[in-house]
């Protein structure tokens, strides 16, 4: 896993530096590279600092906020990699000893996150202030890099991760479960290891910069609108640091809560392992509301104006306070949906099992259908939390509702880092040679930690939603677009193509699974036929050459989806204009959210 994570790191570093060029030449060049001071954005009257010091300190946040994702990342894989074996010791003793170790491993990721995507955000505006001084609306715009480091990064770990599980999975399971008729991670399996890695890679390392992406973001964007409001006008440098104070209260009422899964309701009986999860989701979010109500009362007036396109609107605290809590609530429910229309114990899954009995035509059809109709409560339940946020605090307002999303990150991160660590635990395991009973346990843990995992999802997918529509109202705001008009021209061929990049996103990233699975299944294949003595357990196979098919075919595969994704904006907005570019953002907005919740 570490070998693999920094081969990756090695391409998306030069990738980032290229990058990191682009941002500061293209930022440098607004006023000729000129060192002078120029007139402020918002507020012409008064003076900001040159263009060329925003280039340079956005340039170092990007850097700061790619660096901090990638080491999220790769401290979360080290601690997974570390507890899974654990856990299946602690298996011997009990399901409730190994789900302590699992559950645990996984909050020790999630708190390693959440704080230190908050220190590293924390002492950069402390650091960038020395310099900006009073221009706190250049201070913050030059923040925002940090947002797009973290995601740019997350962007490559989430797809090279998950190419490679994927392809290491498909080839495993389909010859070695249908072909072969051998277990689940069997040692006679070529691509076991592979496999194994794969977890690791993808749903830890990559889940873990994806949603530092998603919060380094929501920060950002939060904070750049409040410098050009009342806080920033007025220095009320409290109140402009809500959106860390909500984050930070976060990681107080996660400790709370981990404690309940680990110390007060402990774990004795299978049966009750995805009840102690849930438990987690509902006891961070009750506490988070008396957490919020406390921050905006304590950290904020009574009164202020929030910058609404070019006009200030007046907002109570407790009208923010509603915002965020909107947010948090809105993140429980699309996961309690999810979990809904991923658990075994509910109908909908019943109904694909049973559709199996007729084939796997009337299968898949069953399940797409599912997938459609996953969509409908998360959108309901995005669309509320963005009216009522918009309704009370404009772009502010939405940006709070993903922060609040976001702000039980340490107990989501946890709940999903779980259900991998389960995964691996029963992989060394069957490996090992254990006994069927121990073997068991690490399924039951295992069966529980699919299903979070698709509840963390969730709350990845809504938060990115809203983190979206903040970004996309502070780029309307800042390119100076009073109306986002659907009936011209430019913008509505912006729309069109805008919907249609999530789905050649997708087919670049399916087509690479597909191809990446099929040189999977010819090598374990081959080796099944070759090697003496594989199927009897008496010789080993070549597990090096299935890691590396895995490894090279994410690594080559993940530059295209990525380039895509960061090279569009740019292209689109020097030959098209801002109008075409606000039509391309909008459309992939909408549609993408449709096409990742029905996946």
């Amino acid at each position: 896993a570490t070998s693999f994570l920094f081969t990756e790191y090695q391409y998306v570093g030069v990738f980032m530096i290229a990058f990191a060029i682009l941002i500061f030449v293209f930022l440098g060049s607004v006023e000729g590279f000129s060192t002078k001071g120029q007139a402020c954005t918002y507020d012409q009257q008064k003076m900001c600092k040159p263009a060329l010091a925003t280039a340079a300190f956005s340039t170092v946040s990007f850097l700061l906020g790619a660096i901090t994702s990638v080491l999220s990342g790769f401290l979360g894989m080290k601690i997974a990699t570390y507890a899974n074996a654990r856990t299946t010791l602690e298996a011997r003793k009990s399901v409730g000893k190994a789900f302590i170790v699992a559950f645990r491993s996984g909050a020790v990721m999630g708190f390693l996150l959440a704080a230190n995507g908050l220190l590293v955000l924390f002492i950069a505006i402390n650091l960038f202030k020395l310099y900006y001084g009073d221009d706190w609306e250049g201070l913050f715009e030059a923040i925002t890099g940090y947002g797009l480091g973290g995601s740019s990064m997350a962007l490559f770990g989430r797809v090279g991760g998950g190419i490679y599980t994927k392809a290491a999975d498909v080839g495993a399971d389909l010859v070695g479960k249908v072909e072969r008729n051998i277990p689940e991670d069997d040692p006679r399996n070529p691509a076991v290891i592979a496999d194994n890695v794969g977890d690791n890679v993808g749903d830890i390392a990559g889940m873990g910069s994806d949603l530092f992406g998603s919060y380094a973001e929501s920060s950002c964007a939060a904070l750049v609108v409040a410098s050009i409001s009342s806080f920033g006008i007025n220095h009320e440098f409290t109140s402009m640091l809500y959106p860390l104070l909500i984050s930070s209260i976060g990681i107080l009422v996660c400790l709370i809560t981990t404690l309940f899964a680990t110390d007060i309701f402990e774990v004795k009986a299978v049966k009750e392992i995805e009840p102690s999860l849930k438990k987690q989701l509902i006891i961070s979010t009750v506490l988070m509301t008396v957490g919020i109500a406390i921050v905006s009362w304590i950290g904020l007036p009574s009164s202020f104006t929030i910058y609404n396109f070019g006009a200030q609107k007046v907002v109570k605290n407790w009208q923010l306070f509603l915002c965020v809590a909107v947010g948090l609530w809105a993140g429980l429910i699309i996961g309690f949906v999810t979990e809904y229309y991923t658990s075994n114990a509910y109908s909908p899954v019943q109904d694909v099992a049973d559709s199996c009995r007729t084939g796997a035509a009337t299968n898949v059809i069953f399940g797409l259908a599912l997938g459609y109709k996953s969509v409908i409560i998360p959108i309901f339940a995005i669309a509320v939390s963005i009216f009522v946020s918009f309704s009370f605090a404009a772009m502010y307002g939405i940006a709070v509702a993903a922060l609040g999303m976001l702000s039980t990150i340490a107990t989501g991160l946890a709940i999903d880092a779980y259900g991998p660590i389960s995964d691996n635990a029963g992989g060394i395991a069957e490996m090992a040679g254990m006994s069927h009973r121990i073997r068991e346990r690490t399924d039951a843990l295992d069966a529980a930690g699919n299903t979070t995992a698709a509840i963390g999802k969730g709350f990845a997918i809504g938060s990115a939603a809203l983190v979206s529509l903040a970004l996309f109202g502070a780029f309307v705001s800042r390119a100076g677009i009073t109306t986002v008009d659907v009936l011209t021209p430019k913008v509505f061929i912006g729309l069109i193509v805008g919907a249609m990049l999530p789905y050649w996103f997708s087919a670049m990233t399916m087509k690479s699974v597909g191809s990446a699975a099929l040189k999977m299944v010819e090598e374990v294949r081959r080796q099944f036929n070759t090697i003496p003595g594989l199927m009897e357990g008496t010789t080993k196979p070549d597990y090096a050459t299935c890691v590396k098919i895995s490894t090279d075919a994410s690594i080559k595969e993940m530059i295209p989806p990525g380039a895509l994704v960061m090279l569009t904006p740019l292209i689109v907005g020097i030959f098209f204009g801002v109008e075409t570019l606000s039509g391309v953002l909008a459309g992939s907005l909408v549609s993408g959210v449709q096409v990742i919740l029905e996946l």
